[in-house]
């Protein structure tokens, strides 16, 4: 599982989000936790930001959550044991409440091809499970868009604003 969240966060302290059991995300004012294979298998993430709500990706992935989560300004993608894939980044839409759209694709077929590695090889240091878990590396993939909603809203009614006193 990995987690999204600002980086002054703690993303392990009292009132975060459940462990997505069974889900793609469960989320909380403030951070976003993605259930994957993560902690055993290296997964791919795509992180997109948009300036309003992308149009939907269709039948290309597999399962699709959405959520919001509120940003600082920056974003950490933190990997729990495996350690922080992303510290801090900046984003362009700066402070506020974000929408996020999370797309994953081969969870359960990774899922289950790890649960057999074990019913095949009892050992897992053993050589041949090592090369069977290196050919699952990658397989599990994430795109996480996230857009500021709250500033669409604002330029749109600017927008009717300038126009409506335009015409009197």
């Amino acid at each position: 599982m990995f987690r999204i969240h600002d980086p002054a966060v703690d993303p392990d302290a009292p009132g975060g989000p459940l462990p997505p059991v069974g889900a793609l995300i469960s989320t909380n004012r403030e951070q976003v936790w993605v259930g994957s294979l993560q902690q055993d298998i290296d997964v791919r993430v795509v992180l997109e930001e948009w300036d309003a709500a992308p149009p939907p990706c269709g039948d290309a992935w597999d399962e699709e959550a959405k959520g919001s989560v509120y940003l600082r300004g920056n974003l950490t993608i933190d990997m729990g044991g495996a350690g922080t894939a992303v510290r801090g980044l900046r984003l362009t839409g700066g402070v506020g409440d974000y929408a996020i759209r999370v797309y994953a694709s081969n969870r359960a077929e990774v899922t289950q091809r790890y649960a057999e590695l074990f019913d095949r090889h009892r050992n897992p240091l053993a050589d041949e499970f090592q090369q069977e878990k290196r050919a699952l590396e990658g397989l599990e993939r994430y795109l996480v868009q996230l857009w500021r909603e709250s500033l669409r809203r604002l330029t749109i009614a600017t927008a009717e604003s300038a126009a409506g006193s335009s015409t009197r």
